[in-house]
């Protein structure tokens, strides 16, 4: 008969929320700081040419996700971490709602080639992120 790992006891609701409140602080100020980073990079004007900072986040979220849940499923960590970091600090940082926002502004600015353009960027890359992610965890065994 196989034996189980005791499952670690589940967070609080408190705990929990305090948590994901504090991971979604972090992860939302080093978004800003992505952006902030971009208008540094290439100006202002060019930065709001083109949804830069917005298509670097959920590149490198998809990617940190990725390695995040591979490690979390190979350590066996706890749900508060889970939450910290995935739920809390990866889900402050990556913008898929700021993305689709930026799709429309797009097409109603009257660019539908461009949107197009980075709505496949930011999938494509985003997935492929995502899955070197995991990969780089499972090679790493």
């Amino acid at each position: 008969m196989g034996h189980t790992m005791p499952q670690p006891p589940q967070p609080s609701f408190l705990t929990a929320s305090l948590l994901v409140a504090a991971g979604g602080a972090i992860g939302s100020w080093l978004r800003f700081c992505v952006g902030r980073v971009w208008v540094s990079a290439i100006g202002p004007v060019r930065a709001s040419a083109f949804p830069w900072s917005t298509l670097t986040v959920n590149v490198t979220g998809s990617l940190a996700m990725g390695l995040l849940v591979g490690w979390l499923a190979r350590h066996g960590a706890g749900e508060a971490t889970r939450l910290l970091l995935a739920v809390g600090v990866l889900g402050g940082f990556t913008t898929f709602s700021s993305f689709s926002l930026e799709v429309v502004s797009l097409i109603q600015r009257t660019q539908p080639g461009l949107a197009l353009a980075y709505l496949a960027a930011s999938l494509g890359a985003g997935l492929l992120g995502l899955t070197a992610g995991l990969l780089a965890v499972r090679g790493a065994a």
